[in-house]
């Protein structure tokens, strides 16, 4: 190496650290740790407007979905896919009783989503999404998209249960 070389590395800046991942910015690939079960990212579908992240979970044969949306702070929900049918989206009722609870509409909205890896639905495009909530913080999600419905049962996670454990 030079003498020239040597005495411009001296004073050259250092390479600033990489800021780490947060839970938002997940791909398929990474692995994330969710109330003390290791997952490795599978799917994401993301929705910009409302900087909303739905990560599709996978542990072994298990998966799960969880739900992080921005506001004030990062909120997390778990859900697992449940059977269940709606038969129109201009017809999905405020107030849903399933296994002898009763889940009340907390907020509903649409917008464009993208999706990545392996996701309930294949495509991006229009999604209509109701959130419900029962009485004991019981957790309902019905997605409609491309013409068929998903629907979700799950509860809160708190921000202290959820943690990066390797991103790309």
């Amino acid at each position: 190496m030079s003498v020239w070389k040597r005495i411009s590395n001296l004073f050259a800046k250092p390479e600033p650290p990489k800021a780490e991942k947060s839970m938002l910015h997940l791909n398929p690939g990474d692995i994330c740790e969710v109330s003390l079960v290791t997952y490795e990212v599978v799917g994401r579908v993301h929705n910009r407007a409302r900087n909303a992240v739905v990560l599709t979970l996978q542990d072994g044969n298990q998966v799960s979905y969880l739900h992080i949306e921005e506001r004030e702070t990062l909120q997390f929900g778990l859900y697992q896919a449940i059977d269940g049918r709606l038969d129109n989206p201009e017809e999905v009722p405020t107030i849903l009783e399933l296994d002898n609870i009763t889940y009340h509409l907390e907020e509903q909205y649409f917008g464009h989503v993208t999706v990545m890896g392996r996701a309930p639905f294949r495509q991006g495009g229009e999604q209509h999404v109701w959130q419900y909530q029962s009485d004991d913080y019981h957790l309902l999600r019905v997605e409609w998209q491309d013409g068929r419905f998903m629907l979700y049962e799950g509860e809160e996670v708190i921000t202290g249960d959820v943690k990066v454990i390797r991103a790309s």
